[in-house]
């Protein structure tokens, strides 16, 4: 009978160090006042506070619930395996591994929620893509970049909603507008933000010639509630007809809103919503989240260079180059990750990245 003794005690150590980084000690206070809180008969008179007491239930339970699963699961198999010792029933090592093998797994996939140490990682994001160096070449590799973060948001069953997109002169787009709306969806496109290169020949070349294109990508977490005034007057709207992706119409009239916010270039919009009025409030709060992440982010960015710390990587610097010729490959130049398979990642697969920089950011945030 194999001795399984070191894996078991292995498996028993990650999920002992789960038990600190999903905070299930005081996950379980929390949720004694949420299941009060649910419960409570009056609950979805204030339906945003509704929404968010049933959000964090669900996510605190779905959590508290994993934790129990898996410790129970290793209570097992350390009671099976000390049995089949007892009486050196080889015949148990199949499910003994299995078991093991199972627990390992799903523990990390787990473990990835270590690594989201950022305040707002857990919240929903909004995104910005803007074409820049390359002319129509940067416009269609906009358009690229838009169809991946789409791909890879229906991928890990995120759902995508498209504020704005401005169509390219000849091609592709000038800039795009969006949120990205589920659990850690911040906390994994924090990654992204920065500007992407990208090299390859280009399509609107008559001479086949190789460009280099630029694109720059901007993320904000959605924040329940920005605590930041903005002066009306700082303000500029614009007033336009709602699209979607590609540009097809939704809508016959010019009900879709785009605020600028002067003092900061900020700019956010909404289409989603019936009228212009609602459209404007939805935008108000877009770019309220937007100047109070901005002020939050230069705000750290002045503690680290009181503290002696560099800032890791500013806004508009070169985060990742995508390589189609002479060769195939993507890399991050932060992480030193890379992929020969630039198709899937154009395609949306993008985990192998952002699990890179997450955990590059952490082991940065420690040095």
């Amino acid at each position: 009978m194999r001795d399984f003794s070191n894996d078991l005690t292995e498996i028993r150590r990650r999920v002992s160090e789960a038990f600190v980084y999903l905070k299930v000690e005081a996950g379980g206070e929390r949720m004694k006042v949420l299941e009060i809180d649910v419960a409570r008969p009056d609950l979805w008179d204030d339906q945003d506070n509704a929404k968010k007491v049933n959000t964090e239930y669900v996510n605190l339970k779905a959590d508290l619930d994993e934790f129990v699963q898996l410790s129970g699961s290793v209570d097992d198999l350390e009671v099976l395996h000390e049995m089949a010792r007892e009486i050196d029933d080889a015949s148990q090592e199949p499910d003994l591994e299995n078991g093991i093998n199972g627990v390992r797994s799903k523990l990390d996939a787990l473990e990835l929620r270590s690594l989201f140490t950022g305040v707002h990682d857990e919240m929903d994001a909004i995104v910005q893509i803007n074409a820049k160096d390359g002319g129509v070449d940067a416009q269609d590799w906009s358009e690229m970049l838009l169809r991946m973060y789409t791909r890879w948001a229906e991928r890990s069953n995120f759902a995508i909603e498209i504020g704005d997109i401005s169509l390219g002169t000849e091609a592709g787009i000038l800039s795009a507008d969006f949120t990205v709306r589920g659990r850690y969806a911040y906390g994994l496109l924090t990654s992204e933000r920065g500007t992407h290169r990208l090299v390859r020949i280009s399509p609107f070349d008559n001479q086949g010639r190789r460009q280099t294109s630029f694109a720059s990508v901007q993320v904000w977490p959605i924040l329940e509630e920005a605590d930041v005034e903005i002066n009306e007057t700082d303000i500029r709207m614009e007033v336009f007809r709602a699209s979607g992706a590609g540009g097809q119409h939704v809508n016959k009239t010019s009900s879709a809103i785009r605020l600028i916010h002067e003092p900061t270039g900020l700019v956010a919009s909404s289409q989603q919503e019936r009228s212009q009025l609602q459209n404007r409030e939805s935008a108000l709060k877009r770019l309220k989240t937007m100047v109070a992440s901005r002020i939050e982010e230069e705000r750290d960015a002045a503690m680290k260079k009181i503290a002696g710390k560099p800032s890791a990587i500013g806004w508009g610097s070169q985060i990742r180059s995508y390589v189609m010729q002479p060769y195939q490959m993507v890399k991050d130049v932060r992480t030193e990750i890379e992929s020969g398979n630039i198709a899937g990642v154009l395609d949306g697969d993008l985990n192998l990245f952002m699990e890179g920089y997450l955990r590059w950011r952490r082991a940065n945030s420690d040095s």
